[in-house]
């Protein structure tokens, strides 16, 4: 073999080798960028999770946005805000107040039993009531039932007195009330359902749209405001107040629980 063939042959020899080095750094830079790349748009994707998770977070709830709304009052109200909510007759000279939340299963205990008798001195004409109704069951779990079922409270005032009553009676109702866990009455269907049981509200599409479309959400907060900003010193639900003074049962701090303990405190109330 010559020394140029010799020669020649190596030369060749080390640019195929230069050549295959080069491919095989270009690929490996190739690939680092690939993986570099990737890393970047893993960590862009996280970050933009995160800001995305931090935005969602950070925006109002619907109910804390229903705050701003317009301010729709039902029919059969008073006061500015429409939060004055009287049921009886206009000839009673002795108001009750009734603070209650739609969640509150001790209200349902005290509707179920006492219920009844207080729609008969109602209509006897004994007293009337003002109702303030309250949400703060749904601050304790971070729920909506009450504000909801308040704001559909507030379509069937907008129907009629007796509405409202009869509604609020099956809201209260052993059929209908769900455990205090449970919080059913954030959904709209279930409020309807419940309320096609009262006649007036039965099939009624304007009732059903009034809740559907959340025409008495801003009102529902407006009202449960008057709860918290009570000046009879009520903290709890049920609570009854009359001439400024709470209704009491034997305990001597709560609403009475039974018939007798109702109609015994009421007497005493009716007398001061």
């Amino acid at each position: 073999m010559s020394q140029r063939n010799s020669k020649g042959a190596k030369n060749a020899a080390r640019e195929r080798l230069r050549e295959e080095r080069a491919r095989q750094a270009k690929r490996a830079k190739a690939k680092r960028q690939v993986i570099v790349g990737a890393s970047i748009v893993a960590v862009l994707a996280i970050a933009g999770g995160v800001s995305y998770a931090v935005v969602q977070n950070n925006k109002p709830s619907y109910w804390d946005a229903a705050k701003d709304d317009k301010l729709v009052k039902p029919a059969n109200t008073s006061g500015a805000e429409g939060t004055t909510v009287t049921i009886g007759k206009d000839s009673a000279k002795k108001t009750l107040k009734m603070y209650e939340d739609p969640r509150c299963p001790i209200c349902a205990s005290f509707e179920q039993t006492v219920g009844p008798t207080v729609t008969k001195d109602l209509d006897a004409g004994k007293y009337k009531i003002q109702y303030i109704g309250a949400t703060f069951i749904d601050n304790n779990d971070q729920g909506e039932g009450s504000k909801n079922a308040l704001s559909a409270l507030g379509a069937a005032l907008n129907v009629s007195p007796e509405a409202f009553t009869q509604y609020k009676t099956a809201l209260y109702s052993k059929q209908y009330h769900p455990d205090e866990q449970q919080d059913k009455f954030k959904d709209d269907s279930y409020l309807i359902k419940v309320a096609n049981t009262v006649d007036a509200l039965k099939n009624n599409k304007a009732f059903q749209k009034d809740v559907e479309d959340g025409t008495y959400d801003k009102w529902a907060l407006t009202m449960s405001k008057v709860f918290d900003d009570n000046k009879d010193d009520v903290s709890g639900t049920p609570s009854l107040v009359m001439d400024g003074k709470k209704v009491v049962g034997s305990d001597g701090k709560n609403a009475p629980m039974t018939v007798d303990e109702y109609n015994t405190a009421m007497d005493k109330a009716l007398k001061g």
